[in-house]
């Protein structure tokens, strides 16, 4: 049982997090990638309902069952490009925050294979993907039940 339903949400809440997802998704990074972040963090929050609908998204996006069952074990396997795993650390990094600054050895990656503006943009998915796994966990929102959209 949802602890806050949909309905119950004060307006304009959700609509000022889908701006922030608009700019995410209209930058230039990819939608498989951004898709990526989100189920991640969503496994690393154990938030059950956003782990569902990420996987679908990327399901639906063509990624590989191998992938996305390998996800949550990501640094033990092979299916990962180099890009994929500066991510997937920096993400990790970002989600369980220490109380000290994210390690250059994560950081410097990144500039590699994103630029400034997108390492920026990387910050606000994950950041934004956090706050959706906290609002979830909350809410309580019921897993299983999200649909992909057309």
């Amino acid at each position: 049982m949802e602890r806050i339903t949909y309905q119950e949400i004060p307006n304009g809440m959700f609509e000022n997090l889908r701006t922030i997802e608009d700019s995410i998704i209209n930058s230039t990074l990819d939608r498989k990638l951004i898709e990526m972040i989100r189920l991640r963090t969503a496994q690393r929050n154990s938030c059950a309902y956003c782990v569902d609908m990420h996987h679908k998204e990327l399901k639906n996006l063509g990624e590989s069952d191998l992938r996305l069952s390998s996800l949550c074990v990501w640094e033990e396997t092979p299916y990962f490009s180099d890009r994929e795993r500066a991510t997937l650390y920096f993400t990790d990094a970002v989600t369980k925050l220490e109380r000290k600054r994210i390690p250059d050895n994560i950081y410097n990656p990144l500039l590699s294979f994103f630029s400034k503006e997108e390492i920026c943009f990387l910050t606000l998915a994950i950041s934004q993907s956090n706050t959706w796994n906290r609002l979830m966990k909350v809410f309580e929102f019921t897993p299983g039940n999200y649909k992909v959209s057309d």
